[in-house]
Protein backbone atom coordinates (compact mmCIF):
# COMPACT_ATOMS: atom_id res chain seq x y z
CA UNK A 1 0.00 0.00 0.00
CA UNK A 2 1.15 3.77 -0.46
CA UNK A 3 0.00 6.88 -0.61
CA UNK A 4 1.32 9.89 -2.00
CA UNK A 5 0.76 13.66 -0.82
CA UNK A 6 2.11 17.01 -1.76
CA UNK A 7 5.66 16.16 -0.37
CA UNK A 8 5.44 12.87 1.20
CA UNK A 9 5.28 9.40 0.05
CA UNK A 10 3.71 6.96 2.59
CA UNK A 11 4.68 3.40 2.42
CA UNK A 12 5.02 -0.12 3.88
CA UNK A 13 8.25 -0.49 6.39
CA UNK A 14 11.02 -3.10 5.25
CA UNK A 15 13.07 -4.01 7.69
CA UNK A 16 16.10 -2.24 6.32
CA UNK A 17 14.57 0.90 7.53
CA UNK A 18 15.57 0.36 11.31
CA UNK A 19 18.63 2.98 11.02
CA UNK A 20 15.93 5.46 10.31
CA UNK A 21 13.47 4.47 12.47
CA UNK A 22 15.72 3.78 15.10
CA UNK A 23 16.77 8.13 14.82
CA UNK A 24 13.57 8.88 15.99
CA UNK A 25 12.25 5.97 18.51
CA UNK A 26 15.64 6.28 20.43
CA UNK A 27 15.03 9.98 20.68
CA UNK A 28 13.96 10.62 24.34
CA UNK A 29 12.11 13.74 23.55
CA UNK A 30 10.33 12.51 19.86
CA UNK A 31 8.86 9.43 22.23
CA UNK A 32 8.22 11.47 25.27
CA UNK A 33 4.06 11.04 25.23
CA UNK A 34 4.24 7.48 23.62
CA UNK A 35 4.22 4.31 26.02
CA UNK A 36 7.25 3.38 24.30
CA UNK A 37 10.86 4.29 24.20
CA UNK A 38 13.62 5.54 23.82
CA UNK A 39 14.04 2.50 22.17
CA UNK A 40 17.11 0.15 21.27
CA UNK A 41 18.21 -1.07 18.45
CA UNK A 42 16.51 -4.85 19.09
CA UNK A 43 13.14 -2.87 19.99
CA UNK A 44 13.24 -1.19 16.67
CA UNK A 45 13.96 -4.00 14.70
CA UNK A 46 11.66 -6.35 16.51
CA UNK A 47 8.78 -3.49 16.20
CA UNK A 48 9.82 -3.09 12.39
CA UNK A 49 9.03 -6.96 11.83
CA UNK A 50 5.92 -6.48 13.24
CA UNK A 51 5.04 -3.94 10.84
CA UNK A 52 5.53 -6.11 8.20
CA UNK A 53 3.66 -8.93 9.39
CA UNK A 54 0.68 -6.75 10.24
CA UNK A 55 1.13 -5.54 6.29
CA UNK A 56 0.26 -9.43 5.21
CA UNK A 57 -2.11 -10.11 7.68
CA UNK A 58 -5.71 -11.00 6.01
CA UNK A 59 -8.20 -9.20 7.17
CA UNK A 60 -5.42 -6.17 7.68
CA UNK A 61 -5.55 -3.93 11.07
CA UNK A 62 -3.13 -2.52 11.38
CA UNK A 63 -1.91 0.42 8.68
CA UNK A 64 1.90 1.32 9.73
CA UNK A 65 3.60 3.13 7.43
CA UNK A 66 7.06 4.65 6.84
CA UNK A 67 6.51 8.66 6.27
CA UNK A 68 9.18 9.52 3.28
CA UNK A 69 9.90 13.20 1.98
CA UNK A 70 9.73 12.84 -1.53
CA UNK A 71 12.56 16.22 -2.13
CA UNK A 72 15.36 14.17 -0.38
CA UNK A 73 13.61 10.13 -0.34
CA UNK A 74 14.16 10.70 3.20
CA UNK A 75 12.24 8.22 6.01
CA UNK A 76 11.37 11.05 8.37
CA UNK A 77 8.65 9.57 10.47
CA UNK A 78 5.41 7.01 10.36
CA UNK A 79 2.07 6.87 10.63
CA UNK A 80 -0.35 4.00 11.58
CA UNK A 81 -4.36 3.36 11.47
CA UNK A 82 -5.29 0.90 13.68
CA UNK A 83 -8.65 -0.12 12.88
CA UNK A 84 -10.98 -1.76 15.86
CA UNK A 85 -13.21 -4.46 15.38
CA UNK A 86 -14.81 -3.93 11.77
CA UNK A 87 -18.71 -3.88 13.08
CA UNK A 88 -18.02 -0.21 14.52
CA UNK A 89 -15.91 1.55 11.82
CA UNK A 90 -13.89 2.97 14.08
CA UNK A 91 -9.96 3.37 13.99
CA UNK A 92 -7.28 5.30 16.75
CA UNK A 93 -4.11 6.73 14.87
CA UNK A 94 -0.62 7.91 15.84
CA UNK A 95 2.25 9.35 14.57
CA UNK A 96 5.81 10.11 14.90
CA UNK A 97 8.27 12.21 13.09
CA UNK A 98 11.83 12.95 13.64
CA UNK A 99 12.32 16.08 15.55
CA UNK A 100 14.27 17.81 12.81
CA UNK A 101 11.51 17.66 10.85
CA UNK A 102 8.69 19.19 13.11
CA UNK A 103 7.01 21.97 12.77
CA UNK A 104 7.05 22.22 8.84
CA UNK A 105 3.25 20.25 8.40
CA UNK A 106 4.84 16.95 7.53
CA UNK A 107 2.29 15.35 10.45
CA UNK A 108 -0.86 17.27 9.22
CA UNK A 109 -0.47 16.48 5.62
CA UNK A 110 0.52 12.58 6.25
CA UNK A 111 -2.52 12.30 8.81
CA UNK A 112 -4.64 13.87 6.44
CA UNK A 113 -3.54 11.15 3.20
CA UNK A 114 -3.87 8.20 6.23
CA UNK A 115 -7.52 9.84 6.87
CA UNK A 116 -8.90 10.28 3.68
CA UNK A 117 -7.80 6.59 3.28
CA UNK A 118 -9.47 5.73 6.23
CA UNK A 119 -12.48 7.18 5.50
CA UNK A 120 -12.68 6.62 1.16
CA UNK A 121 -11.24 3.41 0.79
CA UNK A 122 -11.70 1.52 4.41
CA UNK A 123 -15.35 2.74 5.16
CA UNK A 124 -14.58 4.28 8.44
CA UNK A 125 -17.09 5.59 10.49
CA UNK A 126 -14.97 7.53 12.76
CA UNK A 127 -11.19 7.88 13.62
CA UNK A 128 -10.15 8.85 17.65
CA UNK A 129 -7.50 8.89 19.61
CA UNK A 130 -6.31 9.89 22.39
CA UNK A 131 -3.61 12.83 23.52
CA UNK A 132 -1.46 14.08 26.37
CA UNK A 133 -2.83 17.30 27.23
CA UNK A 134 0.85 18.54 27.85
CA UNK A 135 1.32 17.62 23.97
CA UNK A 136 0.67 21.11 22.46
CA UNK A 137 1.92 20.54 19.09
CA UNK A 138 -0.44 17.17 18.69
CA UNK A 139 -3.15 19.03 19.44
CA UNK A 140 -2.56 21.73 17.21
CA UNK A 141 -2.30 19.17 14.51
CA UNK A 142 -5.65 17.81 15.66
CA UNK A 143 -7.26 20.78 15.87
CA UNK A 144 -5.88 21.80 12.53
CA UNK A 145 -6.96 18.47 10.94
CA UNK A 146 -10.84 19.37 12.39
CA UNK A 147 -10.83 16.75 15.06
CA UNK A 148 -13.23 17.95 17.81
CA UNK A 149 -11.85 17.42 21.73
CA UNK A 150 -15.02 14.93 23.04
CA UNK A 151 -13.48 14.33 26.39
CA UNK A 152 -10.99 15.27 29.17
CA UNK A 153 -10.06 11.98 31.53
CA UNK A 154 -8.21 12.99 34.12
CA UNK A 155 -5.27 10.81 35.53
CA UNK A 156 -6.93 8.19 33.41
CA UNK A 157 -2.79 7.06 32.35
CA UNK A 158 0.24 5.54 34.40
CA UNK A 159 3.25 6.93 32.04
CA UNK A 160 6.58 7.41 33.10
CA UNK A 161 6.16 7.18 36.75
CA UNK A 162 3.30 9.77 37.20
CA UNK A 163 -0.82 9.66 36.53
CA UNK A 164 -1.62 11.63 33.02
CA UNK A 165 -4.70 13.31 32.18
CA UNK A 166 -5.94 12.95 28.31
CA UNK A 167 -7.81 14.31 25.97
CA UNK A 168 -10.04 12.50 23.55
CA UNK A 169 -10.23 13.51 19.61
CA UNK A 170 -12.14 12.58 17.47
CA UNK A 171 -13.69 13.08 13.51
CA UNK A 172 -16.81 11.27 11.97
CA UNK A 173 -16.35 10.50 8.29
CA UNK A 174 -19.40 12.99 7.38
CA UNK A 175 -17.64 15.68 9.45
CA UNK A 176 -14.04 15.10 7.08
CA UNK A 177 -16.21 14.67 4.05
CA UNK A 178 -17.78 18.26 4.90
CA UNK A 179 -14.37 19.51 5.39
CA UNK A 180 -12.52 18.15 2.50
CA UNK A 181 -15.74 19.97 0.42
CA UNK A 182 -15.18 23.17 1.82
CA UNK A 183 -18.49 23.22 3.63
Amino acid sequence: MQLETTRLHLREFTLSDWPAVQAYCADPVVVQYMPFGPNTDAETQAWLRWCVEQSQADPRRIYALAVILKSEGQLIGNCTLALNPVELREAAFSYLLNQADWGQGYATEALQALFDFGFTVLGLHRVADAVDPANVASIRVLEKLGLRREGHLREALWHRGRWCDEYLYAILSREWQAQRRGE
